[in-house]
């Protein structure tokens, strides 16, 4: 689990704009790359193309999401300086550096969030690791998490319409639908690996706002797609928004327990 060395403990709204940063910087290295290699493709669609399943393309979304998240979360104590932007070159350095070759085999796994923790649980208590009475602390697993579960579900289903209507990727506002889907499971899982200890619970809440912010946003162009012809089955759409709609109150829900806990600590 990170730590945040600073002598303040950072409460929603400063981490929110420390993240903020680190997506800036995580768009223009996107954006860097995208000039670079000239794939016009949506980022979604390259990594479905890649990927065996679903779910696979979305624990590979997930993993680069939090690759490119890592890279500016410095394990030196002393590099940590909310008031420095750091410098592109040393940004892209550190995203690089990330990508090492020596890692091109890994994949993310959902258990990968907890195997750096694993060994600070108490021996005996490694059951809590199967215990939704736990899912929400440094002891718990990710798999117990319900948004988790649901969001990762409505990804591969969005996916697997994708699949069927090879089409789907040239339509933009489908594109913008699909993204803000994979976003919600990918800032759950980035807030998730934060953790919840006091210092770091203010970051796991800015995370899960962020997840809020790409529900509502999907809610919007879902509805935009209505009347498309993307979906060929005619209750695809009403699954989707019933899903997707109890899914961003269940993410509301779940942001008040975080503050909850954050304040009553």
């Amino acid at each position: 689990m990170r730590s945040n060395p600073f002598d303040d403990i950072w409460d929603e709204h400063k981490w929110e704009s420390h993240i903020n940063q680190i997506e800036q910087k995580s768009h223009q290295f996107r954006e860097y790359l995208d000039t670079t290699f000239g794939d016009e493709n949506p980022r979604w669609y390259k990594i479905l193309k890649e990927s065996s399943s679903e779910h696979d393309a979305i624990n590979s979304f997930i993993e680069e999401e939090l690759i490119f998240d890592e890279a500016y979360f410095p394990d030196d104590e002393d590099d940590w300086d909310i008031e420095d932007d750091v410098d592109d070159e040393d940004f892209f350095g550190m995203i690089e550096d990330s990508f090492d070759d020596d890692d091109e085999d890994w994949e993310y796994d959902d258990d990968d969030l907890l195997d750096e923790d694993f060994d600070d649980i108490e021996e005996g208590d490694e059951w809590k690791l199967l215990s939704e009475d736990y899912v929400m602390s440094d002891y718990g697993s990710i798999e117990n998490l319900a948004v988790y579960g649901v969001a990762h579900s409505l990804g591969a289903e969005v996916l697997k319409i994708a699949e069927e209507n090879d089409q789907v990727h040239t339509n933009p506002t489908y594109n913008l639908f699909v993204s803000d889907i994979l976003l919600i499971t990918a800032k759950i899982a980035a807030g998730y690996s934060l953790g919840f200890e006091q210092d770091v619970l203010g970051g796991n809440i800015a995370y899960n706002k962020k997840a809020l912010y790409a529900a509502n946003r999907a809610l919007d162009t879902l509805r935009m797609l209505k009347n498309k012809k993307i979906f060929k089955q005619s209750n695809d759409y009403y699954r989707l928004h019933a899903t997707l709609f109890e899914l961003r109150n269940d993410l509301g829900v779940y942001i008040q327990e975080l503050r909850e806990q954050f304040y009553s600590n």
